[in-house]
């Protein structure tokens, strides 16, 4: 069974419209709408599908909604998929399909990602290693040119996108989950609001379970950069970022290191398996 859910706030119903015909064309059973809009504006989505619950929510963050529909969806799936996607997210009918036979084929994942792209068709470069306060603070405020390199390391810009990659960060715009991955880790830290969220979650995924990047199936997103046009979501996007590091760690975080070093062992190929925290780099 899979099931999925998309948080809402004050978006168009074309928008919503779109995201929903994919999911209705997919092999998705349930799908659930937690919307922080404050107002039922959106509340006639409800009626477009059977499949659809719609839950109006107080705004308490995006991982906080998902994790209402998380909840609901472990008591009906235990043991099943879930998908938590962005509203401005279309996909062709078979990527779910080919992204539950990937987990399926792969039953040590415990959270999956297709290719992204823009809506020219081009590669978003979300597939990501756990980054350090530089990659993340320096890509927003410091020109280009000091951080190509950092950003090109960070973002995978060098990895073979036609094969299986090891990803630590998975973009939260859409995330395939093993059900009972997520939930033996209770879902979203809740004391991320909105961004920041997605970084920690697939952290605390990829402590157990595999955290991989799905050749075979592709999405695409029409990114807003919310954070790079607005005053309000740029400091919501400091804030949250600054609390990730506050709970991992600013430049004395061994763990993300190891993490990391052993995905790029595995996307090069030096690996069969992805090692975990505890067992030996070579």
């Amino acid at each position: 069974m899979i099931t999925t859910s998309i948080v809402l706030y004050r978006n168009s119903v074309a928008e919503c419209h779109a995201v929903l015909d994919c999911l209705l064309d997919s092999p998705v059973e349930k799908i659930w709408l937690i919307d922080h809009s404050g107002d039922d504006r959106l509340s006639v989505l409800r009626e477009y599908s059977p499949r659809i619950e719609y839950i109006p929510h107080e705004n308490s963050g995006y991982g906080a909604g998902h994790n209402v529909a998380m909840r609901k969806a472990f008591e009906i799936n235990p043991s099943g998929y879930h998908v938590v996607l962005n509203s401005d997210i279309v996909f062709p009918p078979e990527t779910v399909q080919k992204l539950a036979a990937f987990m399926d084929e792969h039953p040590h994942a415990g959270l999956c990602m297709p290719d992204v792209r823009n809506t020219d068709g081009t590669r978003q470069y979300l597939c990501k290693y756990l980054p350090t306060p530089f990659d993340l603070f320096g890509k927003r405020f410091l020109p280009s040119a000091f951080t190509r390199r950092a950003r090109a390391r960070l973002m995978m810009m060098d990895a073979d996108y036609s094969k299986v990659l090891s990803v630590p960060w998975l973009s939260g715009c859409f995330m395939f989950f093993r059900m009972e991955a997520v939930a033996s880790i209770h879902g979203f830290d809740e004391s991320f609001f909105m961004y920041g969220e997605d970084i920690d979650i697939s952290r605390r995924v990829c402590r157990n379970y595999d955290t991989l990047y799905c050749p075979d199936a592709y999405i695409t997103h029409a990114h807003a950069a919310s954070s790079y046009h607005s005053l309000k979501m740029l400091l919501i996007h400091i804030r949250n970022v600054s609390h990730y590091f506050n709970k991992w760690g600013w430049f004395l975080d061994r763990e993300r290191k190891w993490i990391n070093a052993a995905a790029r062992e595995f996307n090069l190929g030096a690996a069969e398996v992805r090692r975990r925290p505890g067992d030996p780099l070579p």
